[in-house]
């Protein structure tokens, strides 16, 4: 599964970037994100793909 991470503005918490990532990489990002104080908002990635 595929998750799409964003960062969050401190200020007024709207998206600054985001990236996917497989769900083996979720939690190294959750330690880093809690480590620097940065927000993040973590939802499953779309899959769905055209035929």
């Amino acid at each position: 599964m595929r998750f799409e991470i964003m960062r969050l503005d401190d200020v007024n918490g709207t998206a600054v970037d985001s990236t996917v990532v497989d769900a083996a990489s979720v939690n190294r990002i959750v330690q880093q994100a809690a480590y620097t104080g940065q927000r993040i908002y973590i939802r499953p990635a779309d899959t769905t793909t055209a035929s």
